[in-house]
């Protein structure tokens, strides 16, 4: 009896068991619970151990809510009454059953709560049999101090990773006839895809065009941010490779925080690769349909090789939209031009500052008075840094707003791009729902004459089912692009405030702090040259105190003193006006 796998035995002394175990009884019973513990054993006082075998469970509970202390807890004691305490239970005594206390469990949150507690709150065994069981109560929170949390970032913030690209040290390379300018590309990021952390890859003009042609190809709908334009005359320049190296800075960075392009294959192979020329061609012939500019379109089926037909557009949101970025292109292309009209005044300003200081240079060589040729060649230096400061103000207004606007004028290009992808999408849908018109006309013709094409008229079904499988497709791809192009120009929108502000706030700082330099310029001018006045005659002055200092005592000698003083301080003061 001692060693049944049941454990629910209640404990009995040995006066207790000889009564009830007598003979070969007790020897089988014994067997009986050794060998087949799935099965109780009948008996005359196995009904009633079975019987209490509740009670005697639930007498275990309350030694464990003797245990609970909530100052062990790790959020420290809530201000719930201690438990009253259960009293010792009698050996001839049954056990009461415990109660719930109700006004306890209501302050103590559920994450301060023993699994013990709710075990044996939830697993009552007074639930009549077949009755399912309930979940557990949920218990309101505490009133008590606020758990310090910290602030909430979204699901798609915490998982982004985020991109440090820096775009520099341009070198020409090659000979006369390849000559080429070369970048050297730093990427600093914190997404798992890469091999490292950091890495530095070299990269030329063609291939940042390339990953603008595989990203637009590959995301139909997408506003990929695009590359500076192709220059024939003055590539070489350092102020235009400058300008360059700036926008292609720009342009990687605009990629790599998309929430879409950041993802994309070809970015990485861009980013990463330090074989590039071979992994593009090895990634054009795995995929050959996507180096013919045809993309997710051809991958569902869908031909978009050529649009049939002038569109129409049905959405008042994109009409309005398209409307709107017409004329904001106009109106930028304007903008474009006036700043250079303000650039090539500045550089011309600059040139005539030059030519001028070269002539007062010549001037002040020629002079041989030096009161003369002093001040000029001061006016000479003068224009000089003028003319510096006038060619690096056009500069910076080239480098500041003229990047922004000619980087807008290029985004409105790529957002006229989305449009037509979804417009060939628009024209797909409408083949595809035409071609599936025919099929079903042919499909109905078939069944009005019979049973005698019965293979024909299975295999124009298939046909049907096909034609109906594409038509949905290309219906739910130019849905698609269509709320995605939504988000793309909205994102558009807010991008273009964010980056013409900061353009607008740099560009006029940058004049407030050449007008304030040109100032200073003239305004130390002006001081150097009353300084260079006053100095003569301060020396002058020096020079005749003394000799009229000795006139004066040489007349006080000779006994003459009235009259000599006010004559010799008479020509004093002529000498000195004159």
């Amino acid at each position: 009896m001692d060693d049944s796998p049941w454990g629910d035995v209640p404990s009995q002394s040995q006066s207790d068991i000889q009564p009830e175990s007598t003979g070969s009884s007790a020897k089988d019973s014994g067997a009986t619970n050794s060998s087949t513990p799935s099965k109780p054993t009948s008996g005359g006082p196995r009904p009633s151990s079975s019987r209490k075998v509740p009670a005697r469970k639930i007498e275990v509970q309350p030694t464990k809510l003797e245990a609970v202390d909530d100052s062990l807890d790790p959020l420290g004691p809530l201000g719930a009454e201690p438990a009253p305490e259960t009293p010792s239970i009698q050996a001839d005594q049954g056990p009461t059953p415990p109660r719930k206390e109700l006004s306890s469990r209501v302050n103590r949150p559920p994450s301060a709560t023993s699994p013990s507690l709710v075990t044996s709150e939830y697993e009552d065994s007074t639930l009549p049999v077949g009755r399912p069981k309930g979940p557990p109560p949920v218990q309101p929170q505490a009133t008590g101090a606020p758990r310090q949390t910290q602030p909430s970032v979204s699901v798609e913030q915490a998982a982004k990773p985020t991109f440090d690209i820096s775009v520099g040290d341009p070198h020409k390379v090659g000979d006369l006839t390849s000559s080429h300018i070369v970048y050297q590309v730093r990427t600093k990021t914190t997404s798992k895809a890469y091999k490292q952390p950091e890495f530095a890859v070299s990269r030329r003009y063609r291939d940042f065009l390339w990953l603008y042609n595989a990203l637009h190809n590959s995301n139909p709908g997408v506003v990929v941010p695009p590359p500076p334009e192709k220059q024939a005359v003055g590539r070489f320049e350092s102020e235009f490779v400058e300008s360059r190296r700036q926008a292609l800075e720009r342009m990687l960075n605009k990629i790599a925080a998309h929430p879409i392009l950041h993802h994309d294959a070809d970015l990485k192979i861009f980013l990463e690769s330090e074989a590039f020329n071979i992994d593009v061609k090895n990634k054009e012939n795995r995929e050959p349909d996507l180096g013919q500019n045809k993309g997710m379109l051809s991958s569902l089926g869908i031909n978009v090789g050529g649009s049939s037909g002038k569109f129409v557009e049905h959405d008042d949101w994109f009409h309005d939209r398209k409307v709107y970025l017409d004329a904001l292109e106009n109106q930028l292309k304007a903008l474009m031009k006036a700043l250079d009209a303000v650039v090539v005044q500045r550089r011309g300003l600059a040139e005539a500052a030059g030519d001028f200081a070269a002539s007062l240079s010549n001037l002040a060589q020629v002079e041989l008075s030096p009161i003369f040729s002093g001040p000029v060649q001061g006016l000479a230096d003068l224009q000089i840094r003028i003319r510096e400061l006038y060619d690096r103000q056009a500069q910076q207004d080239v480098l500041t707003l003229g990047i922004t606007i000619d980087e807008y004028i290029r985004l409105i290009g790529s957002v006229k791009q989305a449009f037509s992808q979804r417009q060939k999408a628009f024209h797909s849908w409408h083949a595809a729902e035409s071609e599936l018109a025919k099929r079903r006309s042919a499909h109905e013709k078939l069944l009005r004459q019979g049973k005698s094409q019965q293979d024909k008229l299975s295999e124009v079904g298939a046909g049907v089912s096909d034609a109906e499988k594409k038509a949905h497709q290309a219906r739910l791809l130019f849905e698609d692009m269509g709320r995605l192009m939504r988000g793309e120009l909205e994102r558009f929108e807010r991008e273009k405030v964010e980056d013409f502000k900061s353009g607008v706030e740099t560009f006029l700082e940058g004049a407030v702090e050449a007008q304030k330099e040109l100032i200073e310029l003239w305004e130390t001018f002006l001081l150097q040259m009353d300084a260079e006045e006053e100095a003569p005659v301060k020396a002058q002055s020096a020079l005749r105190e003394p000799a009229a200092t000795e006139s004066l005592e040489a007349a006080n000698q000779s006994g003459d003193n009235t009259e000599a003083v006010p004559a010799t301080t008479t020509d004093v003061a002529l000498e000195q006006d004159a």
